[in-house]
């Protein structure tokens, strides 16, 4: 059996003022082909659906409009469920429309699944977190446990308010449960969540700037060793770079987010993951790289002619541009520098460190001293021992004579 992970796609997300949704489109599109090209029998979402609980329309449009060209119409099952951007229950609102198309929606954590039969497929199995699948070409069934992303409120709804217990032991606990009645070696066993995890005793990853950072009261953490042995393949949403956190028995796969979102992310490749999957063996699983949208970088100069020639060299990019300098930037360095790229996220200029004598706070004060000499001296004190530029001066003059 041949499964697609992908997750985290925020649709409807901006960077600064810059849209991504002509990215966004380009992506899904691809996406979709993937799933084609590699015959894939099943398609899991692990949350980030949209960017914000109301997302735009052109999002929601694009969203519907990607899970039905992945779901086949209803022969491929496609499974999304709710991450820590998303509101529950408008994932879950459109799910008694979709479920025809093959669709299952997600918005909620230990969520029962109604039963459903597909000319292709059908669920066979449900209980609170769980679903079991039978696709008309295997002889043995895929099981699936999902747990959506669950903020602290909705933790104690579903898990409890036991404050001994942490959030990874009530998870544990609920996982090996479901995994004790539904998984044995007889069908593929499959995971899927939206949580912060991580591996015992490593040092935590880094949530990507911009992430809205998942904190659920005392318990922050979820372990990977909190998942059943029963299971094959964890298929995580949440963190943007693709990682395995698990073991060669179990992988614990982020996948990645289609696209760089924040310019912590500069640099990384984005995928989606294939797995391959049979009853009581390891998965395999490998990464396809992701071709389209556009690259984000870091990039500091020294000089605007070196800005101004890296910047026109590479156009289809979002850039955060800083200018290291030994004076402030002039109105028409900036204007050379916008107008060599139209994707500068943001400008930032940063003024070389020049320790003087001058600058010192011992320095006395001549309140008799010429006004022009004191504002030299002031400016100098505040901004590193750095003078004002020509442009400084003048409107310091204007100031003085109006």
């Amino acid at each position: 059996m041949k499964i697609l992970h992908t997750a985290d796609w925020h649709l409807g997300k901006k960077l600064d003022r810059f849209s991504r949704m002509d990215e966004q489109i380009e992506l899904m599109n691809e996406i979709v082909e993937i799933a084609e090209s590699e015959n894939v029998d099943l398609v899991l979402i692990a949350g980030d659906l949209f960017d914000t609980f109301h997302p735009p329309t052109e999002a929601v449009d694009l969203f519907y409009k990607t899970l039905k060209r992945l779901s086949l119409n209803g022969k491929r099952p496609v499974i999304a469920i709710a991450g820590n951007h998303d509101s529950p229950a408008m994932i879950d609102a459109p799910d008694p429309l979709a479920r025809e198309c093959g669709i299952i929606l997600i918005g909620q954590p230990k969520a029962i699944v109604s039963p459903l039969i597909l000319e292709d497929f059908k669920i066979s199995k449900t209980d609170q977190g769980f679903i079991e699948l039978e696709l008309n070409d295997y002889h043995y069934p895929v099981r699936l446990l999902h747990t959506a992303f669950a903020n602290e409120v909705r933790l104690k709804e579903f898990f409890g308010e036991n404050k001994e217990d942490e959030l990874n032991l009530s998870l544990k606990n609920s996982w090996k449960s479901l995994a004790d009645k539904y998984c044995d070696q007889k069908g593929v066993n499959l995971l899927m969540t939206h949580l912060y995890m991580n591996k015992r005793g490593t040092v935590p990853l880094d949530e990507p700037d911009g992430e809205k950072p998942i904190k659920i009261g005392n318990a922050d953490m979820i372990y990977s060793d909190a998942v059943p042995p029963q299971i094959q393949y964890v298929a995580l949403g949440h963190l943007h770079g693709h990682i395995n956190i698990g073991t060669e028995h179990c992988p614990v796969i982020y996948s990645s987010s289609p696209v760089a979102y924040s310019f912590s992310e500069s640099g990384q490749q984005k995928s989606v993951t294939i797995i391959e999957a049979f009853p009581d063996e390891k998965v395999s699983y490998r990464n396809i790289n992701l071709k389209k949208g556009k690259q984000l970088f870091r990039k500091t100069f020294t000089s605007i002619d070196e800005a101004e020639t890296w910047l026109i060299a590479n156009p289809e990019t979002l850039v955060e541009v800083t200018i290291e300098s030994d004076t402030y930037l002039k109105a028409e360095d900036n204007k050379r520098i916008f107008q060599a790229h139209n994707g500068i996220v943001y400008l930032i200029p940063k003024i070389k460190s020049q320790a003087t004598s001058e600058t010192s706070s011992t320095k006395s004060i001549d309140v008799t001293a010429d006004i022009q000499e004191l504002f030299f001296d002031y400016f100098k004190a505040k901004n590193a021992g750095q003078e004002p530029n020509e442009e400084i001066i003048t409107l310091f003059d204007e100031i003085l004579k109006s």
